[in-house]
């Protein structure tokens, strides 16, 4: 059990370090350490008793997770856990301790590393076609990326969703759009793909 805790503790710190989604949750990490320690004793007691063994298979087969998944990368860290109390409840201590260190090493060295920026989700609401032409010129020659997604056109204007691509951190260009005569409401949103607001 002692080397459950160390081995859940490690995969919280590792879950803490690598975490770049929207809203970090405290209680999910305490379970991935929760997680190793109650399969761990589950395997514990599988292991000792035939009878309990079915038993047990019973008691789990009737169990249903409805927490929802909010990144995809959870999963790796819930089979992590579930693997390695599997593993200690089963006595192969040097493989749960190696393996796990190899696998935190891989996820820290691949998190850390940026393979590109994050996209931003531009919005734009024009009185006309003028303003929108404007509005786009001046949105193109500040980025480095201006890919439309869509465009609505009705009575009250069109508007206008672009997936952009920052020239550097400033988002001064967003006030020049504003000042642009036609141009209602401008909009920036950080996207990962998943959501839209």
């Amino acid at each position: 059990m002692l080397f459950a805790l160390v081995i859940g503790l490690f995969i919280f710190v590792v879950y803490k370090k690598t975490f770049n989604g929207v809203m970090y949750s405290s209680g999910f990490a305490l379970t991935l350490v929760g997680l190793s320690l109650v399969t761990t004793l589950v395997i514990m007691a599988v292991t000792s008793n035939v009878v309990l063994s079915l038993g047990m298979v019973g008691a789990l087969s009737i169990v249903r997770f409805r927490a929802a998944i909010k990144e995809p990368i959870e999963i790796v860290y819930l089979f992590w856990a579930i693997a390695a109390g599997i593993v200690i409840g089963a006595g192969m201590i040097p493989l749960a301790v190696i393996g796990s260190a190899i696998i935190g090493v891989i996820l820290i060295l691949f998190a850390s590393r940026k393979t590109h920026e994050n996209p931003y989700i531009l919005i734009l609401n024009c009185k006309d076609e003028k303003a929108e032409d404007v509005a786009t010129q001046t949105a193109r020659a500040a980025l480095k990326r201006f890919l439309v997604k869509s465009k609505t056109v009705n009575e009250g204007g069109i508007e206008l969703t672009a997936e952009v691509r920052l020239a550097d951190a400033a988002t001064s260009f967003v006030n020049r759009l504003h000042e642009i005569e036609g141009v209602g409401n401008v909009t920036l949103v950080s996207y990962n793909g998943e959501y839209m607001s």
